[in-house]
């Protein structure tokens, strides 16, 4: 059976040359956390418990230890509270955004759950057991102005996951109505420094459960949790991405993204395709008409350019661009007039 569960990145040709079709942060790898993945230790286990890192990452959050939830990746964690969740409802519905990451929904259905589409105006399902939100969104990298509204309509007794993955590389200020600490405190909060890092191939993330999370809920995650979900290269990562040198990359990374992404976006306006506008290191462009959208797409793997078609997130005739560096944007430019002669 073919495998549904579709992502950017690396193929069966192997690594693009330009690879527009991930978000991670082209300005990396970061280099104090590559220096601290070399000096880590793989021939010993970590501490199956990991409080250090957990007593770092709570620091610097500004949270206690006992509400940091450590997960061998962001899909990880997600398989893993929806499994917590349709336990502990004995089934139900999960409510995920209308344009979503697909694993909501996929894990969803993988535990027998119904999967409703959000709306703040709808009424939610009596069954409803778990609900997610993703800010700013994939796709399209865009704030979503229903976000509070769903939070404070939420039962509290009930997990709310906020995908934090491009918190860290929002290029623009947060729109008036996001979120701010006391609906935060309210949702689980997952993160995934990797993209923000430029370390994408390394796994590794974690939660922040609400300050008043249920303790059956952390105890089924606990129960549900692999041995040892992070390796020693993980540790490392999660480590350094606490510490004062990372975060000053990181900050210094944002102009330069920001500057890239508006060449970039005025490159794509330039080919005939239509940028969507975001607020994140990556954009969506609807695909010119009158161009093949697959055909297309393969032409330019050929060339060593990848895209992601959108239609896996329901976004047909579309493509997502991460933002990439000038020489990069030039590959496109230069493999594009090629390829669109055949066709206009």
């Amino acid at each position: 059976m073919e495998d549904m569960n579709v992502h950017g990145g690396p193929d069966a040709q192997g690594v693009p040359l330009h690879d527009f079709s991930t978000n991670a942060n082209a300005c990396g790898p970061c280099p104090p956390v590559l220096e601290a993945l070399r000096a880590a230790d793989p021939t010993r286990y970590p501490d199956p418990r990991y409080m250090a890192l957990r007593e770092q990452l709570a620091a610097f959050h500004g949270v206690d230890r006992e509400r940091i939830v450590v997960a061998a990746s962001a899909s990880e964690f997600i398989a893993r509270i929806t499994a917590a969740a349709a336990a502990g409802e004995g089934g139900g519905t999960a409510v995920v955004p209308a344009l979503a990451y697909g694993d909501y929904a996929r894990a969803a259905r993988a535990h027998g759950l119904t999967v409703q589409v959000a709306s703040a105006t709808d009424p939610l399902a009596p069954a409803a057991c778990l609900a997610w939100g993703c800010e700013p969104s994939t796709p399209l990298g865009q704030d979503d102005p229903e976000l509070a509204a769903r939070v404070d309509a939420w039962p509290a007794d009930r997990p709310f996951v906020l995908d934090r993955a491009y918190a860290p590389l929002r290029l623009d200020e947060p729109a008036a109505g996001s979120l701010g600490p006391r609906r935060l405190a309210r949702v689980w909060q997952l993160h995934s420094p990797n993209k923000a890092l430029g370390l994408t191939g390394v796994r590794g993330a974690y939660a922040i459960a609400p300050s008043g999370a249920a303790p059956a809920m952390l105890a089924r995650l606990g129960a549900l949790a692999p041995s040892w979900p992070l390796g020693a290269h993980a540790v490392a990562m999660l480590q350094a991405w606490t510490d004062a040198p990372a975060q000053h990359w990181l900050s210094g990374s944002l102009p330069v993204l920001a500057t890239w992404k508006r060449r970039q976006q005025a490159l794509c306006a330039a080919l005939g395709w239509e940028p969507i506008p975001s607020v994140a290191n990556f954009f969506c462009a609807r695909w010119p008409a009158g161009v093949p959208l697959q055909a297309g797409l393969e032409g330019l793997r050929a060339q060593g350019i990848k895209l992601r078609d959108c239609a896996s997130f329901g976004v047909p005739a579309c493509v997502r661009v991460g933002v990439l560096p000038p020489a990069s944007q030039d590959a496109l430019a230069t493999a594009w007039s090629t390829l669109r002669g055949r066709w206009m």
